[in-house]
């Protein structure tokens, strides 16, 4: 509840899991709530809820996320506020309109204080981002609307993204876009830049494996 406080806002919905298992980390609730993932009745479900402490808005229509976070961004800066939106995009999600009248929206009111990060690592749910509907040139386009664009060669470098959003911090007239190049699964050999292993519930076997 702290009025100097930053939000993150996941666009992407459906990775929540990664924000819970951060939230408990920080002392938001119990760990042991990690154990009933989407679980009937359970705390934590498969899209971000507003019921979950440390959770700002519920999301999971991919896209909205985005202009929620704006609208967000944009009344802290009516209020000479400063803080910060964090908002976090798949590179499927770009697919949605929505999202890009957020950002001509975004850079016409200059809500320099969102800052948007795009996790491009190629997959979506129906298959490689090509193939469903090409993406790319996303800094282009992000620029054409008038964006910053930081560009993360490795989205898994945590020195690498710290530094970017360090200059994304700094900006005082336009919104940024932290572009990151992932790996779907990095770090799980038999799942990296799978598509089969989006949203999916590891086995007990594999979850050894994965450890």
């Amino acid at each position: 509840k702290e009025e100097d406080k930053d939000y993150v806002i996941l666009s992407k919905g459906h990775a929540v899991p990664a924000q819970y298992a951060i939230l408990a980390d920080l002392g938001y609730f119990s760990k042991d709530e990690l154990g009933h993932l989407r679980q009937v009745g359970a705390m934590l479900q498969g899209h971000p809820c507003v019921k979950t402490p440390g959770i700002v808005l519920a999301t999971g229509s991919l896209g909205q996320g985005f202009s929620a976070a704006h609208g967000l961004a944009l009344s802290l800066k009516l209020d000479c506020r400063p803080n910060k939106v964090f908002v976090v995009l798949g590179d499927g999600e770009l697919q949605e309109g929505i999202v890009w009248e957020t950002a001509m929206s975004a850079a016409h009111y200059m809500t320099s204080n969102l800052i948007a990060f795009v996790d491009n690592n190629g997959l979506q749910i129906d298959g490689p981002c090509k193939k469903v509907m090409n993406v790319a040139p996303i800094q282009d386009k992000f620029e054409a609307f008038g964006w910053r664009v930081i560009q993360v060669k490795d989205g898994h470098d945590y020195e690498e993204l710290l530094s970017a959003v360090r200059r994304a911090r700094a900006e005082t007239r336009r919104p940024t876009c932290i572009w990151c190049h992932t790996v779907k699964g990095k770090g799980v050999p038999f799942a990296e830049g799978k598509v089969e292993y989006h949203v999916a519930a590891l086995s007990e076997e594999e979850m050894k494996v994965a450890e």
